[in-house]
């Protein structure tokens, strides 16, 4: 426990933040959450993040003390600038630069930029994201190189000594489940996967082992994979499943 420090987590309502949410709500004292609706494909997970926040509250006592106020931003400009499947009718897919489609230029950089803004004004220090360098999609402002001189650009910016912390970006997918685990039980893993969403598509009638999704876009494609791998590491060190949703 960091004491009286106080945390603004990047929270989208998909299980990465959702995780990341976790982490902090482990570590400080109080922390408030931050979503951005930028006119996103899956804008279904603005809708899940009440819901989520909800369950924390009424499910996880220790948690739900700690957990603040929370704020939503709208950044339209990113949907106004366009060019991403994650903003227009463009097919989810490989461009011509050799990185997805769905990648959003400057999505992160902006993020991190206003949530300092909005911690500068609340006296936060430690700013959270959910970003992960280890299975990620190949997006370039998720990587530990890109935050850390990010980190240090806004705290000359501003003057502040601003702390960005990414507790995923060491870990994959099956890694992050794990996490969630670790800091939340069994019930905290129900909660990943019954109420936070992550499709790219928007799909949010299909349940799959791991949570609702198309299971055919990069987002499901990432989880899947990550879901299979931590249920056989769970299976092969507990003799057994002994677990479900």
């Amino acid at each position: 426990m960091s004491e009286g420090e106080r945390a603004l987590v990047l929270f989208s309502g998909g299980q990465d933040s959702t995780v990341a949410l976790a982490w902090a709500l482990s570590r400080f004292q109080k922390v408030e959450t931050l979503g951005f609706d930028y006119g996103q494909r899956h804008r279904v997970e603005l809708d899940q993040r009440p819901i989520v926040l909800g369950r924390i509250k009424t499910e996880f006592k220790d948690w739900s003390r700690r957990l603040g106020q929370d704020h939503v931003l709208k950044l339209d400009v990113l949907k106004d600038l366009g060019g991403s499947a994650l903003t227009d009718a463009v097919a989810i897919g490989m461009g011509a630069q050799g990185l997805p489609t769905t990648f959003v230029p400057g999505r992160n950089l902006l993020f991190f930029t206003l949530a300092a803004a909005v911690a500068y004004r609340r006296g936060i220090k430690r700013l959270v994201g959910g970003m992960c360098e280890t299975d990620y999609s190949g997006y370039p402002d998720c990587r530990d190189d890109t935050l850390k001189a990010l980190q240090a650009a806004i705290n000359l910016g501003m003057d502040k000594r601003f702390v960005i912390d990414t507790p995923l970006m060491w870990i994959d997918k099956a890694g992050t489940f794990a996490l969630g685990e670790e800091l939340g039980g069994d019930a905290f893993l129900t909660l990943l996967i019954e109420e936070t969403h992550t499709c790219y598509e928007g799909d949010r009638k299909h349940r799959q082992d791991w949570g609702y999704g198309c299971g055919k876009c990069p987002a499901c494609a990432l989880r899947a994979g990550g879901w299979e791998r931590y249920v056989a590491a769970r299976k092969e060190t507990r003799g057994g499943w002994g677990w479900r949703p």
